[in-house]
Order: C-alpha cells, then structure tokens, then sequence
C-alpha cells in the first residue's frame, strides 16, 4: 500500500511540478520567513531539505549554510526545484532523489533537517520522524512545516476527506497533538510551534492538483452541503450564486530538537 500512495504522488507531483515553484502559497508565506528566522543557521552547516518541492525553503536557507542537500521523492520536482535554485545564483545546493521515510544519508551528519508543506503525503510519519531524528547530529533541529487537521474529529475527517477527494496523493493531515506525540516519541525535544491560519482559493486550490472539472463542481457541492458546524468552523467565504470562493484551514510550523548526550 506504501508503494502505491508514493506511486500516486510520484504521478501527482510530476505533471503538476512547475505549478509549485509558482505557487504564492510555497513561494512565500509567514511560514516560510518564520523558518528561515528561527533556524539559527550559521555558514558552517550542512542542512537537508526533505521534499524540497519546488525548492523554495532550500533557496532561501542556501545564503545561510554552508551545503544543502535537497531530496524529493520526484525527479521531475528536483528538476524545476534545480533550475529555480540556479537560476537564484546558489551554488551550494545538491539534488537527490530519495525516500522521507528511507533517507540514504549516515546517522548524526546534517546539523538541520527540514520540510515544508510536504509531510501529509507521507505514507508512514513515523519512519519520517525516525529518519530525521537519525540523520541529525546531537543538538541539531528539526524544522517543519504542514498543514494539520484540527482537532474535533469531525472537522478532521471533513478536511482530510476533502484533500483526499481533491489530491489522491493526499494520506493525512495530522493534528497538533499528534505531531507533539510523534516527535517526542521518537526521541525529539519540542521547542516551538507556532499557528498560522491558511486561506485556500478555491478554484486555485484546485487547479495545483489539476482536478477535472467535474470532480471540482462535485467537490464544491459536497463542501457547500457540510453541516453549517462544519462550514462557519472552516470560514467558508461564497457568492450569493452558490459557489465557494475560499476556505480557512490551519499550518503550523515546529522546531524540534535532537538531545545531546550527557
């Protein structure tokens, strides 16, 4: 089942790879500036950006480290993500094509790990948390970025249903509590999380994931149906004409730390 859902993202994230180095949403962000500033980068680091997408969180952290080393599990990503990152003038960046959950890097060698917007198509968490935990050095962080489902199981399963319906490549949307778990779990120390509520265009949403148009006008009618619990919890914002014009969901970035011995 793992091989199928990285299969579907591998297709996914091929033929839509140029849409998410365009994308306002990955290109910029209080997010991303959030990141960036809380890093503690210094110019003798070696950092590694899992699912580097489109490249932007690797091209913004270039300036600051010593080497970066994207991974993406899609050639084609790594390949817009190259071009965009060269053309930007780095030079320290290298490209490789690898598994979150499977990194082909020694144990305690990056001094920060990172990965923006990329965590809820990863089939097993888990093994991506262990994985970053592994390749990090004694004291070094981990910083990420996801959107995350809230709370209440009922909003949860509506968002995660309706990523689903909109990207096959889609697994799960974790909640806050549930990324707390899994990185103290594996071993991590919590620093900061910090909440950033998320507008998502309804139609630009859409179209990143190139979803038909059919299935668009079934997705919205399904969305605009939702009990109205659902839609004023999601803020949804319509025309008097019965279209949805956008939704509110929720990101929050992490910073974890690997303990240091002694």
């Amino acid at each position: 089942m793992s091989d199928v859902i990285k299969s579907q993202v591998q297709k996914q994230f091929a033929k839509n790879a140029e849409k998410y180095v365009t994308s306002a949403g990955h290109a910029k962000g209080e997010d991303l500036a959030l990141l960036v500033a809380s890093s503690q980068a210094t110019p003798d680091m070696r950092m590694l950006d899992i699912a580097t997408g489109g490249g932007h969180v690797a091209n913004a952290m270039a300036p600051l480290v010593q080497q970066v080393t994207a991974l993406d599990l899609t050639e084609e990503m790594l390949q817009v993500a190259e071009q965009f990152i060269r053309r930007n003038g780095h030079r320290n960046v290298d490209f490789v094509a690898g598994d979150a959950e499977k990194l082909p890097f020694d144990d305690d060698f990056f001094d920060l790990v990172t990965c923006r917007i990329a965590a809820h198509h990863f089939p097993d968490v888990s093994s991506f948390v262990s994985e970053a935990l592994r390749v990090l050095k004694p004291g070094g962080r981990l910083l990420l970025i996801d959107n995350v489902a809230p709370e209440r199981d009922e909003n949860d399963q509506f968002y995660n249903e309706v990523e689903k319906y909109r990207d096959a490549s889609h697994v799960r949307a974790w909640r806050k509590t549930e990324w707390i778990h899994m990185l103290e779990y594996a071993g991590f120390r919590m620093e900061t999380m910090v909440s950033f509520q998320k507008r998502f265009k309804f139609e630009e949403w859409c179209n990143r994931a190139a979803l038909p148009s059919e299935e668009r006008r079934e997705l919205e009618a399904s969305m605009l149906s939702a009990p109205s619990i659902i839609r004023t919890f999601f803020n949804f914002e319509e025309t008097g004409q019965g279209n949805l014009i956008s939704f509110q969901g929720e990101s929050v970035y992490i910073q974890a730390i690997k303990p240091t011995f002694g």
